[in-house]
């Protein structure tokens, strides 16, 4: 299914770029502590291509993306723009055609929660958010009409995208193409999808939609329906606005690559920032992790005597309700399992 997918993609797109920079121009506003920087595009069915030179190029551009960046433009993935425009339509309707009291019934009652609401309007962080268990099970409100299919036909297409990243990360990283996907049980991974919306700033209490912060799991994919608000921090100690190309993803490397790979991968600090947004912002962020009882690790591979373990080892699940939080809330801890300096 996944080879379909970037076959049917790769007949009808061949962009081929290797960095992208949006016109600033085209966005809701950007803060002025971040600046405007290339940021690395992958084109996924090259990765999968026929031809050894395409592929080769691909899989370059996705291993420097990896080491020197953490983070990068996803595009020719495959997954249809009107499934991802169906997606965040039916977010929108969610926020827009609900009644708040519909949408406090999810507001968090029990650790075991696998859909969760919530609203935090003040200094360090405005916005609302809606989380939901979307793999091994999905989970979602029932209302309004359509949300519930929309989303869930979004996730399934993702999935195969979700898995050839892993085959092809597995192979950059010089192992058989399955090697993630059994070091952290991807196909009984536990992911997370975190529904936001943003107000516009004349609406805010402050400048910060969302303080900065890291994410647990392999990695992050994030859609949005305007640009600018997201910064992400590169490795030089930049702060860089992101300005995601029409229905590419975003992906952020998370925690666990970087325990599972001893620190050769770094999970990225990010934010949101709101104060100049001149329009709402909403943004889909799934945070796929491994199974909840995969113990992670530094693999053995990226261990000796130079590279000693930087990090203790702990299950999905208790990584996820350190610090006394729930599964459903994917809190980082990732500072606390930090044995030394990288």
């Amino acid at each position: 299914m996944a080879q379909e997918i970037v076959q049917e993609a790769c007949r009808f797109n061949s962009m081929t770029s290797m960095v992208h920079l949006s016109n600033p121009a085209n966005s809701i506003g950007y803060s002025i502590s971040a600046v405007d920087e290339e940021i690395p595009t992958v084109n996924y069915c090259m990765l999968f291509s026929g031809d050894p030179h395409q592929r080769s190029i691909a899989i370059e551009q996705l291993s420097k993306a990896c080491e020197e960046y953490g983070f990068f433009y996803l595009v020719n993935h495959g997954v249809p723009d009107g499934v991802i425009e169906g997606a965040l339509k039916g977010i929108a309707d969610f926020f827009e055609l609900t009644e708040e009291e519909e949408r406090r019934q999810y507001k968090k009652k029990d650790p075991t929660d696998r859909i969760i609401w919530d609203q935090n309007y003040h200094a360090d962080q405005n916005r609302e958010y809606l989380k939901i268990v979307a793999h091994p099970q999905f989970h979602c409100p029932n209302k309004p009409v359509g949300f519930s299919e929309a989303l869930e036909e979004y996730f399934k297409r993702f999935n195969d995208v979700k898995i050839g990243l892993a085959r092809a990360i597995s192979k950059v990283l010089g192992f058989e193409e399955n090697y993630i996907e059994k070091a952290i049980k991807l196909e009984t991974g536990f992911d997370v999808a975190a529904m936001n919306v943003y107000p516009p700033n004349f609406q805010s209490k402050g400048s910060i939609g969302v303080p900065s912060h890291t994410d647990p799991g392999f990695f992050v994919s994030l859609i949005q329906d305007v640009d600018g608000g997201l910064q992400v921090l590169s490795h030089n100690g930049k702060w860089i606005n992101i300005y995601i190309p029409r229905n590419a993803f975003l992906i952020q490397l998370g925690d666990h690559l970087e325990i599972l790979t001893n620190g050769k991968y770094k999970s990225h600090i990010h934010r949101v920032v709101v104060e100049k947004n001149e329009l709402r912002r909403i943004s889909l962020a799934t945070l796929h992790g491994p199974d909840l009882n995969t113990f992670v690790a530094p693999a053995v591979e990226f261990v000796d005597e130079f590279h000693p373990p930087a990090y203790r080892g702990m299950t999905y699940k208790d990584f996820l309700e350190a610090n006394g939080h729930s599964e459903i809330e994917v809190q980082s801890c990732l500072e606390q399992l930090r044995l030394g300096t990288i």
